[in-house]
């Protein structure tokens, strides 16, 4: 009989009987994978499938966001194996949770990407999980959008973390992280009226009717009561949570391609998503990891901690009798 005391053979990333609990080898050993969770391309059954989108041709400035799934996975390494803060549970004793790997696209085929990423998205979709994404730059939020609506069969409320409102000109066929907004309002994949963007710290053209809520507004009003306005603009719609990194000041995520000074930090970032719990939550995104311009993993730990806070909110709702599935 195997001693139960010593480490299993097989690294529990590659054990696809691995469901629940948390991993047994060192967080710096072992099989890069997100929070030490089981490999599965398809999903593997999961409930909840986190995979990543390595997306860098939409960039408008400083590349590199290609790198930021791998990075966030690696920086998620050092969170496993306690109970997570502030919330003191592990969430993988209830939650299913699986790394569904990268999505696949031709880089040199810029125009085929977005249906690409639409495609791979529905078919997670379709097998019931809910979808929690690496990025990759912030384009990757529009073709998401696209296979997530066609799956509710409505559009959603968009609660967006970012420095940049996204909404310039895009005749529909740009390939353009500062325009994706834009997009996705005019299919319809979003309801303006119960949208909203936080820690905006930079001008547009327009806004299409989301709410607006400026870096230094958001900073004023403190956690608390940030978490309760957005909250009472998205009510009870259906939403998708989308955190682009450089939501947070440049102090706290240096690597990104477009840091804008002013952001909130990680402590007020991570105690108004911890009071979003409440809503229908749809799907989440980290995006604009550039770990060229990283500095000690902070930017990579930082996207990490609100992926995994994330997945505590929905481990918190099954634990309250609601699935995290679709």
């Amino acid at each position: 009989m195997a001693d139960p005391t010593l480490p299993r053979p097989v690294d529990r990333a590659l054990d696809p009987g691995f469901r629940h609990g948390q991993s047994t080898e060192p967080n710096y050993s072992g099989v890069t994978s997100f929070l030490r969770r089981r490999y599965a391309r398809d999903g593997g059954g999961a409930e909840v499938v986190v995979w990543g989108v390595p997306l860098d041709v939409a960039v408008s400035n400083r590349p590199g966001t290609r790198f930021g799934p791998r990075a966030l996975r690696a920086a998620s390494s050092i969170l496993d194996g306690d109970p997570f803060y502030p919330f003191g549970f592990d969430p993988f004793e209830t939650l299913d949770v699986a790394d569904g790997g990268d999505c696949v696209f031709d880089y040199g085929l810029p125009a085929g990407i977005p249906g690409a990423i639409a495609a791979q998205a529905a078919a997670h979709y379709a097998r019931g999980s809910h979808l929690v994404t690496l990025g990759g730059d912030h384009f990757l939020t529009y073709p998401i959008l696209r296979a997530l609506t066609a799956r509710l069969g409505q559009p959603v409320a968009l609660v967006q973390f970012d420095a940049h409102q996204d909404t310039w000109d895009d005749n529909g066929d740009r390939v353009d992280h500062g325009t994706m907004i834009t997009r996705a309002v005019k299919d319809g994949l979003i309801r303006v009226d119960r949208s909203i963007q936080v820690g905006i710290r930079t001008h547009a053209p327009r806004s299409y009717g989301i709410e607006i809520v400026h870096g230094n507004v958001a900073g004023e009003m403190g956690p608390a009561a940030l978490a309760r306005h957005i909250c009472d603009r998205v009510g009870d719609a259906p939403v998708y949570v989308s955190f682009d990194i450089d939501a947070l000041d440049p102090a706290f995520a240096p690597g990104t391609g477009t840091p804008v000074c002013g952001g909130l930090s990680t402590r007020e970032v991570m105690a108004c998503l911890r009071r979003l719990g409440a809503l229908d939550l749809k799907g989440f995104d980290v995006v604009e990891v550039s770990p060229p311009y990283d500095h000690a993993e902070i930017t990579a730990l930082a996207g990490a901690t609100l992926a995994s806070l994330y997945l505590c909110l929905l481990a918190e709702r099954k634990e309250g009798g609601r699935s995290p599935a679709l």
